[in-house]
């Protein structure tokens, strides 16, 4: 197998720039939205955009490219419906195919505040419900007869609703113990590790940043580490290839 062509300090260096971005873009999109004359409530004007990971996207692509996947076997943004099993088609955030088969898949979420606690319920059912829609699919034939890669992306921001331990109200059966005395990024994390033991994803990663255009973030589960993610992601299209 090809060596990953980055360093941990080269994709140190990249992320700090993706991360830079993604709070440029999410103050970028209320801006243009105020601008426009259009009012949105919360920071839900930060997240109507859709652009903010892009930033995260094109370093991916480029992981994908020095896969030897370059245009026009890889879709972001357009093109990017899959056939699914329980409806018509999803979208997903970058699609790699080749001569009728498909390579790799990856979703890519992300949260602010405040309202952690809702949109964590949220963003597992969208998870969860994703993966089990496109592993039937390709049950049944619709996404090509080689098992691709399927990634699960998420940026959270590290803030004090995210990262303090909340309780739990279970009050008919007691919750699974894990989850005590957790914060929402600990139950991301949980999330994450969870759907890659369960096959959900073929790799799942986790990371954190303040809201701040400094660049900084942190991984807090040495097992869902970005860079490894794109490991995972460039072996499998090396074999591909």
């Amino acid at each position: 197998m090809s060596e990953f062509p980055w360093t941990e300090q080269q994709w140190d260096t990249e992320m700090r720039q993706c991360v830079a971005a993604y709070w440029t873009a999410r103050g970028g999109q209320a801006i243009k939205q105020a601008q426009a004359g259009v009012s949105d409530t919360g920071t839900r004007g930060e997240v109507t955009g859709g652009q903010h990971l892009d930033a995260f996207c094109e370093l991916l692509v480029k992981v994908i490219a020095s896969a030897g996947f370059k245009a026009p076997y890889v879709r972001v943004r357009t093109g990017v419906e899959l056939p699914g099993y329980y409806r018509p088609c999803k979208k997903w955030d970058i699609v790699v195919a080749r001569e009728g088969a498909l390579c790799a898949a990856i979703e890519m979420k992300s949260q602010v505040g405040p309202s952690f606690g809702n949109n964590f319920n949220n963003r597992t059912e969208e998870a969860v419900g994703s993966s089990a829609d496109f592993w039937l699919a390709f049950r049944e034939g619709r996404l090509g007869p080689r098992s691709p890669w399927l990634g699960y992306f998420f940026f959270l921001e590290a803030a004090a609703g995210s990262t303090r331990p909340v309780g739990i109200t279970s009050p008919a059966f007691p919750a699974d113990p894990v989850f005590a005395d957790t914060s929402y990024a600990q139950r991301y994390e949980i999330l994450c590790r969870r759907m890659v033991l369960e096959r959900n994803y073929s790799a799942a990663t986790l990371v954190l940043s303040p809201r701040a255009n400094t660049g900084d973030y942190t991984e807090t589960a040495a097992d869902l580490r970005f860079l490894d993610f794109a490991r995972g992601l460039y072996g499998h299209l090396i074999g591909c290839s």
